[in-house]
Parts: C-alpha cells; sequence; structure tokens
C-alpha cells in the first residue's frame, strides 16, 4: 500500500538519496517544499541546476568554483610559498573562516582507504607534486584525524620528504572547551605530542 501520491514519494526518495538525509529527514522537507510557492520551488531548482552546470573544479588547486582558476588562486597577496593540502573542498572553507591561513591550498578529493578501494591514484596526489617547484618551502598536510587521514598524511610524507620542502601537519587533539574526561585514548596522546612549550 503506498503511503503517499507517487509524485511525494519520489520526492521523498530523492531527497533520502542526500547524505545525512533519513527518511524521516526527507518527508519532513518534502512537504516544507510542497508548502514553498511555487516562485521559491522554482528558484531552488533552479539553484541546484546552476551550480551543477556552472561550478567545475580550479584547474590549480581543485577547490570549486565558478571562474578558473579560483578566487583564491588569483589572489595576488596569498603566500605562494605554501601548500596546505586538504581531503575536500568543503575543508577550504573551515580554512578559511579561521582568517588565520594565508597561503595556497590543494584538494585531493579524498583519501587513501583500501577497505573502500580508493588508493593513491585515485585522488590528486599526481598534481600536487606538479605543483612543487623551488618556490614552494612548505606542505602543510591537513587531512582529517582518522585513519584514511593518517593514511594519506604518512604517504604525502614519504613522497615529498625527497623533495626538498618542508612537510608539516596540523595539530590536533583536545578542542577549545573540551574537557578531558571526555577524550578518547588517542585524542588524549595526540594532543601530548603535539604539546607546545608557554
Amino acid at each position: 500500500m503506498a503511503y503517499y501520491a507517487e509524485p511525494l514519494d519520489r520526492l521523498i526518495g530523492e531527497l533520502s538519496r542526500l547524505p545525512g538525509i533519513g527518511p524521516k529527514t526527507a518527508q519532513r522537507l518534502a512537504f516544507y517544499i510542497l508548502k514553498m510557492s511555487k516562485d521559491r520551488v522554482e528558484s531552488l531548482a533552479d539553484a541546484i541546476l546552476q551550480a551543477k552546470e556552472l561550478i567545475t573544479y580550479c584547474s590549480i588547486c581543485g577547490n570549486f568554483t565558478d571562474v578558473d582558476p579560483c578566487s583564491i588562486c588569483q589572489t595576488p597577496y596569498r603566500d605562494k610559498n605554501t601548500i596546505m593540502v586538504v581531503e575536500d573542498p568543503k575543508d577550504i572553507v573551515a580554512m578559511e573562516k579561521t582568517r588565520d591561513y594565508k597561503g595556497l591550498y590543494h584538494v585531493l578529493h579524498g583519501a587513501i582507504s583500501p577497505l573502500e578501494g580508493i588508493g593513491p591514484d585515485d585522488i590528486k596526489i599526481k598534481e600536487l607534486l606538479a605543483r612543487i617547484t623551488p618556490e614552494i618551502k612548505e606542505i602543510i598536510l591537513a587531512t582529517n584525524p582518522n585513519v584514511e587521514g593518517e593514511a594519506t598524511a604518512m604517504y604525502l610524507a614519504k613522497l615529498l620528504k625527497p623533495l626538498d620542502v618542508k612537510v608539516t601537519r596540523i595539530a590536533y587533539g583536545i578542542p577549545m572547551g573540551g574537557d578531558l574526561e571526555y577524550a578518547d585514548e588517542v585524542t588524549l596522546t595526540k594532543a601530548l605530542e603535539g604539546r607546545q612549550k608557554i
């Protein structure tokens, strides 16, 4: 027995395919969309289509962009001697929000994960190596602090070592406002390893 009319059922099904959207959230979103004015629904649909058609990858760093090269790679005041390596374009947004990092970026578009069949050739490592010139003085590895991110960082560190470039890893451990009692052993170990003199 069908609970919804076929078009509504299809909308719920499509929404539930999005990451982080379960059946209940998809249902809520579908009902919300049905209550929206036709103009707003058309605007939403147009925004989705336009983003899909106009957004591409920067030919230099791999970030999402509507102009090539992207605005970060085009900015003249950026530190051209430093490249921060991240897994996804959303990681660039997170770093840019700090307003502390002024260098360039390189997006790998994933991390090495043998269990998922993702090897070094499946992410943008060759493109990173092609960007290493004598002008580049430091590569900052900012992959996620999980098994895949650590494996990727270690692999990159070994690849970059012979290229006479400083390779660093972002620090991680206890977050600001966090309680020690709630931190797991790996987080506490990494926090101890990354301690600094004050």
